[in-house]
């Protein structure tokens, strides 16, 4: 097994360990539910409550050990994603020690939460599914701001542009039932924020990470703010490549990568209840893919960001909220740079979108609450072509795509311990086909029939869900209604044809989804779980059908679909603890007759952890089900079936050490007993047209890795000037 320590890595790792013995860290304790908050500079770090026996023959130690985790106890991995935050959510630390492999990209977070899925097309850049859902059904936001992929084969996902660790919260907002964050996100929100707290002083926050793992990969990362009570500097940026991995038979994947980010923002807070902030970022990287017959050779995003809040204007005005962004993608994708040279050449794609989101809170009466708003996004694509040569065609545009909406939101309290919230959003979409001709693939092209025209639709989405506390026990409840109609993305109306003609343009309908949602939240000193359960009637529900063209054809049919998660937490005692996680998703394709595509089998995760003092070890068992249900051919924008796939176990093993109260070290082992396996929702290895790639093996599914060896060090610092 390959591991290997990159210069670069092994300097920032050497050089944190020294840098701690003299330094000064400011810890903060307060109570928060039933578990201690630590603060170590940047991050909030829960510490797991202690039982303690008086009469039990390890008294003393147990309450020594007590003592040290009210002086700051370990941290332990996260294995098997975590229970509802609150009714329909999910809130995550990003920056937290989680397992499998630390995440370098949005969707290989995503995958560790229980529902989601990811495509594997590679090492990097997969595509996430929630409940067997994926594209804009997912409304993934980072600080707010939509960012759409150029590539029209999903090359370059929008999780494929975020860097999870330099984020400070992630949430997951289950099914519609929120209409505040966008339009026709029918089946999850998720949302990547940054916090940036005003300085009471003159000072500086640090978190910094330094990554090695198997199959050469590494990371490094830092995220600087440098403040005063009159206005801040964020500088933070990342940094991460891998190798081509190897299967559990040793088979070498197509899959190495490589890419950076830089991100600049300055902030001015004139007070404790204000701020403005301009921020900068670019990106860039290269994907190799097992998938398709090229690879991802620039993945180049810009995008300057503008927002500001303030709170507490009036008795009434709460709070009154501004942003507007503009990001623009250029993405290129050749097979002439990182595998043997073929003979297509060069495909150069450019997305373009800027937007913009106003909103207020107010509060009206001591039991109501309401947030109204407007937002609005425009997307124009764009794309070019070259043989082999590099000599690059014209720029030609494809399409243009605005959307403009309406939302409020209320939120009722009945009394103290039941509330109401609801909401409503009305859009007004508009998109124009640009393209002059069509690919018609090796045959060349053919004529536009929906050259030039434009389309207008009105579409409109709502949600109510009553939420009850319960007064006998720690525990709540919620039942939630939601229906979102979903104008069809670039991926569907422009990248696809449509049956019978070579244009879905005006062929395809809205995709409207019906929902119900409920669940039951506990949590006490010693446990905390939660179950989640919904029911889905999807009219005009659009399917891709790759069945006659390897692009896909796209039509609209009747569906639902239906499932739960499940989490669990037990404290067993002062070291002990257990974490499972299960996620079942079931659909059917109504029209057809015929199982729902892409809906991942049941998922299993167990995890046990031992805790003591300054250091912890645990494992990690994951049970997948086979899955037979499959629609052979058909799928979505993401991927297709390719047939049934076998059910599997996967052991990993942890361990951390909290070096100091700032200084964590953690490792691991995924995929510990090197079983060969591949995720249903995998697309297919290979070249795309039914070959291999020169120089690897063809295989049905993408593998996923091997054996995976892992270590991680992480430095969180705050200190005044």
């Amino acid at each position: 097994m390959k591991f290997s320590l990159h210069p670069l890595t092994l300097a920032l790792l050497l050089a944190h360990v020294p840098a701690m013995a003299n330094t000064d860290v400011n810890i903060d304790l307060h109570t928060n539910s039933s578990a201690d908050t630590i603060k170590t500079g940047r991050n909030t770090a829960t510490a797991q409550p202690t039982l303690t026996n008086p009469s039990s023959p390890n008294a003393a130690e147990d309450t020594a050990e007590k003592d040290t985790a009210e002086k700051g106890s370990i941290e332990r991995v996260q294995v098997t994603g975590v229970v509802l935050s609150t009714p329909g959510q999910l809130q995550m630390d990003p920056k937290a020690p989680r397992q499998p492999l630390p995440a370098h990209d949005g969707a290989d977070y995503l995958k560790t939460i229980p529902g989601f899925a990811v495509t594997r097309k590679g090492g990097a850049d997969g595509d996430a599914l929630f409940r067997g859902m994926a594209g804009s059904r997912l409304g993934i936001l980072v600080d707010g701001e939509n960012i759409l992929g150029g590539c029209n084969f999903r090359m370059d996902a929008p999780t494929a542009y975020i860097y999870p660790e330099l984020h400070d919260n992630m949430t997951v907002i289950k099914g519609p039932q929120s209409v505040a964050h966008g339009a026709g996100h029918s089946a999850a929100v998720i949302l990547f924020e940054r916090r940036s707290e005003r300085f009471a002083q003159p000072g500086f926050r640090l978190h910094s990470s330094a990554t090695a793992a198997s199959f050469g990969r590494h990371d490094e990362l830092i995220d600087l703010q440098l403040g005063q009570p009159d206005g801040y500097v964020i500088l933070s940026g990342s940094h991460s490549t891998a190798d081509n991995y190897r299967d559990g038979d040793g088979v070498t994947v197509h899959s190495s990568y490589q890419r950076y980010s830089g991100n600049v923002a300055l902030g001015w807070t004139p007070d404790e209840n204000s701020k403005v902030e301009l921020a900068l970022s670019r990106s860039d990287g290269e994907a190799a893919y097992a998938d398709r017959g090229m690879d991802g050779t620039r993945f180049l995003r810009e995008s300057v960001n503008l927002r500001g809040e303030t709170s507490d204007l009036t008795p009434w005005l709460t709070t009154l909220k501004f942003h507007w962004f503009d990001n623009d993608v250029d993405h290129v994708m050749d097979d002439q740079t990182l595998r043997q040279p073929g003979m297509m050449g060069y495909a150069n794609l450019r997305r373009q979108t800027s937007g913009g989101r106003i909103s207020a809170q107010l509060a009206t009466s001591l039991q109501d609450e309401w947030t109204l708003g407007l937002d609005t996004q425009d997307s124009s694509h764009s794309s070019r072509s070259a043989p082999k040569s590099a000599v690059y065609s014209n720029w030609l545009d494809d399409a243009a795509i605005a959307q403009t909406g309406l939302f409020a939101e209320w939120r009722h309290q009945f009394a103290p311990t039941q509330k109401m919230v609801s909401g409503y959003r009305i859009d007004r979409w508009q998109a124009d086909d640009e393209r002059l001709r069509i690919s018609s693939g090796m045959m060349g092209s053919m004529p536009n029939p929906t050259a030039g025209a434009e389309r207008k639709d009105n579409l409109h989405s709502g949600f109510a869900r009553f939420e009850q506390k319960l007064t006998t026990q720690p525990a709540s409840w919620y039942l939630g209604l939601g229906s979102t109609a979903r104008f069809p993305d670039y991926w569907e109306l422009i990248a696809k044809e449509g049956v019978g003609t070579p244009s879905a343009f005006f062929q395809l309908q809205a995709e409207k989804t019906r929902q119900l949602d409920t669940g039951y939240l506990y949590k006490d000193q010693q446990r905390e779980w939660s179950v989640s359960a919904f029911f889905n009637d999807i009219d005009d529900f659009i399917l891709v059908d790759y069945k006659m063209k390897t692009n896909g054809l796209v039509r609209n049919i009747d569906a639902r679909s239906y499932g739960a998660e499940f989490g669990f937490q037990q404290q067993l005692d002062a070291h002990w603890r257990t974490e499972t996680t299960l996620a079942y998703t079931k659909g059917d394709n109504k029209t057809n007759d015929t199982p729902l595509p892409q809906l991942s089998p049941v998922e299993l995760k167990l995890g046990l952890s031992y805790a003591r003092q300054q250091w912890s070890v645990g494992s990690l068992v994951r049970f997948v089900g086979p899955q037979h249900r499959v629609a052979l051919g058909e799928g979505n924008i993401v991927g297709k079936d390719l047939g049934p796939s076998a059910g599997f176990a996967i052991l990993a093993l942890n361990a951390n050490w909290q070096i100091t109260p700032a200084l964590l070290l953690t490792g691991g082992a995924d995929n510990l007993l090197d079983k060969n396996y591949a995720e249903f929702v995998s697309r297919a290895g290979g070249n795309g047209m039914g070959g291999a790639i020169p120089g690897f093996e063809q295989t049905l599914r993408v593998n996923e890795p091997g054996r995976t060896l892992w270590l991680k060090l992480q430095w969180n610092f705050v200190s005044d000037f």
